[in-house]
């Protein structure tokens, strides 16, 4: 994948997410912004959540109160964003982790396609 590729491919996660998030959790957000490259969501709860681009290495980068740190990068097979070191999916993670918050499931649309 070239870096418009990627470029275009992170940033279309980054709103997606943004969006979807924000529509989903909006009682339990403290606040939630994309600025350029990076989403940042901070829970009421104190949690803060940060979702980059990382052009030099085609991934994107996130760190999360819950897991910790990880790395993503695009499969065009399946258009998922899968771990670099082993574990789930981008969307997973974030759906598994911010539905415990809300209790109930997100609903996070999937990220497997572009639209």
């Amino acid at each position: 994948m070239d870096d418009s590729d990627f470029d275009r491919l992170a940033t279309l996660t980054l709103k997606r997410l943004t969006v979807a998030i924000e529509d989903a959790m909006e009682d339990v957000l403290d606040d939630i912004e994309l600025q350029g490259p990076v989403l940042t969501i901070k829970l009421e709860d104190g949690g803060t959540y940060v979702i980059n681009k990382h052009g030099a290495n085609q991934e994107i980068w996130l760190s999360s109160p819950k897991s910790g740190a990880a790395h993503f990068k695009h499969d065009p097979a399946s258009g998922a964003w899968l771990p670099t070191r082993g574990g789930e999916p981008l969307h997973d993670r974030l759906e598994a982790e911010l539905a415990l918050v809300l209790g109930v499931p997100l609903g996070l649309p999937a990220l497997t396609r572009e639209s």
